[in-house]
């Protein structure tokens, strides 16, 4: 695996994509990103994000992004992320 760029975790729990990291990804402002994991790490995608073509209402749409704005669960080490990654 290549290494492509590096950053820090800020105190709100957010990060900068590295500007190589987004030029390979083409992603521009706005732009959604999915997040995936399985027992090698977690990945990073550009997504699409189509409200009608999901069938999702405005309501569920609203919880989604409520959802996604949630402060995530936070790891003491990386030991304890990889075991939480492991049980997925």
């Amino acid at each position: 695996m290549t290494m492509v760029g590096m950053s820090k975790i800020t105190s709100k729990g957010q990060v900068t994509l590295p500007a190589t990291v987004r030029r390979l990804l083409k992603l521009d402002k706005g732009q959604a990103v999915a997040f995936c994991a399985d027992k090698r790490g977690i990945f990073l995608y550009r997504a699409k994000v189509d409200i009608e073509e999901k069938g999702f209402s405005a309501a569920e749409w609203q919880k989604i992004e409520r959802l996604a704005n949630a402060k995530g669960r936070v790891f003491k080490s990386p030991e304890e992320a990889k075991r939480h990654i492991k049980s997925l």
